[in-house]
């Protein structure tokens, strides 16, 4: 490697009313090497990629392009500069073409035939090693091939520098085993990276150093090889949890919920299981295994085209979710922002939208009572928010999840379906989260927790239900003694 880093972050800092995002942050990039930036939601991760981007403005600070000073002042001059960013949420039209995708914004001519953009594209995918067809319009295409066409639009601008913020939240393992192939392919070509996840098994696989922040503050960077997971998770945390996934006395009861030959399509065919009081069971498998769309079911946002549901010996005959939620059954959905939350709304009424009916009074809300019942499940939940008016969408992953899991809650909820319940939450969230479900499996409510991430399918089941296109191909009891690779065969079936 040069001498000279390929990139440098000197002081930089960032404030906002009554947030100190960043406090004096450096940052060093080398050509060809992959940093992974961690620290917990709201420690400046964003803020410091934004800088970066353009599209935030330190309050102090200098950034330097191979020894070189440079002044970013938008997203326009990023790119310029031979910046990519890829966020968690991708950047594309998704009515235009991959081509069209590619080239927006960064046109050479007035005109360009068809042919030539859809050659230049393909130069550009080859050049990934991935094959993605020009002409299909991005909403076509899976979240992986998005991905590809955001790296191959940044490809098309000198690219110097690519950021990836939580890349492989909604991928499958396959398709994140080609991303990390993409991005070792990169690298050989000397472009760095920064790549931000919260899933520290991928930090040991693809990344050679590991930067921490926490609080606004660069608490540390080191070589990966050099550091382990526990003192990663300290160092994010700034405490040490002795276990990543809190231990529990299990006293696991009677049968709750029991789902007998539950069918649809080709998505859910022939499920049959149980829950119990005080138990959590896993369902894993791959991405379009039918999980989420065994969930739906059980709530009633989906109808069986045969099967039957029992709860508490009574059997269900769910029209809608809000049978579900009247028969005492919630769902936590895999995406929260979009099917969980309204983001625009505060995160009071969010907690009050399926509550409503609890606190009205010929046609009156009463506001105070639904005031106290939120501040009650704020502080037993440790809710992290300015005031009850605020803004679900100004609040963190972890704290977005818990104003779900509120509003449940206050429903009065037994059976609990948590669909990838940690989803994009940092390590120290993920810990409250696990803390939270322990708890409700001591109050006797059942738990079914589909996840994608096999170490907390270990950590946390009383029980694994695998599954592979539609079907349930095996059940593991002996969790303590369970292995991922066991769990993998039974999920490719």
């Amino acid at each position: 490697m040069s001498a000279t880093p390929l990139l440098e972050m000197r002081g930089i800092t960032k404030s906002y009313p009554g947030v100190q995002a960043l406090r004096e942050v450096d940052v060093t990039l080398d050509r060809g090497e992959i940093l992974a930036l961690l620290g917990e939601n709201g420690a400046g991760k964003s803020t410091l990629i934004k800088v970066l981007a353009g599209a935030v403005a330190p309050d102090r600070g200098a950034i330097s392009i191979n020894g070189q000073v440079v002044s970013i002042r938008s997203p326009l001059e990023a790119r310029r500069a031979g910046i990519g960013v890829i966020y968690q949420e991708l950047n594309l039209v998704p009515t235009l073409s991959a081509a069209d995708n590619l080239f927006l914004g960064c046109e050479t001519a007035v005109w360009l035939h068809p042919s030539a953009e859809r050659e230049q594209a393909q130069k550009l995918f080859a050049r990934l090693g991935v094959a993605v067809p020009p002409a299909t319009r991005c909403r076509d295409l899976s979240v992986a091939q998005q991905q590809i066409v955001e790296i191959a639009k940044a490809l098309g601008s000198n690219l110097r520098i690519l950021v990836l913020d939580e890349p492989s939240a909604t991928l499958t393992p396959q398709e994140i085993d080609r991303l990390f192939g993409v991005l070792r392919e990169l690298t050989a070509q000397g472009i760095a990276v920064i790549y931000i996840s919260h899933r520290l098994d991928e930090i040991f696989t693809l990344a050679n150093r590991v930067m921490v922040l926490r609080d606004g503050l660069h608490v540390a960077t080191k070589p990966v090889a050099k550091v382990n997971r526990a003192q990663l998770i300290e160092m994010m945390v700034g405490r040490n949890l002795e276990q990543e996934f809190p231990a529990r006395s299990i006293n696991i009861g009677t049968s709750r919920l029991v789902v007998k030959d539950l069918q649809r399509g080709r998505q859910v065919r022939g499920v049959s299981f149980e829950l119990r009081r005080r138990e959590i069971v896993a369902l894993t498998g791959l991405v379009g295994s039918g999980r989420t769309e065994t969930a739906r079911l059980l709530f009633g946002a989906d109808q069986p085209d045969a099967g039957m549901i029992v709860l508490d010996g009574r059997p269900l005959h769910l029209r809608g979710p809000r049978d579900g939620i009247r028969a005492g059954i919630c769902l936590l959905t895999e995406d929260r922002k979009a099917q969980g939350l309204i983001l625009a709304r505060s995160a009071l009424e969010n907690f009050a939208l399926p509550n409503l009916g609890r606190w009205s009074w010929f046609g009156w809300l009463r506001r105070r009572q639904e005031r106290h019942a939120f501040e009650h499940h704020a502080v037993g939940l440790r809710i992290r928010l300015a005031n009850p008016r605020q803004r679900v969408e100004q609040l963190s992953g972890g704290n977005q999840q818990k104003v779900v899991l509120a509003k449940w809650l206050e429903a009065n909820s037994e059976v609990i379906l948590f669909d990838e319940p940690t989803r994009g939450i940092d390590v120290g969230a993920k810990y409250e989260i696990y803390l939270l479900m322990n708890q409700l499996a001591a109050q006797g409510k059942a738990i079914l927790m589909i996840s994608s991430e096999l170490p907390e399918v270990l950590g946390m089941a009383d029980r694994i239900l695998v599954m592979h296109e539609g079907r349930i191909t095996g059940e593991i009891t002996d969790v303590k003694n369970a292995t991922q690779e066991q769990i993998m065969r039974l999920a490719v079936g």
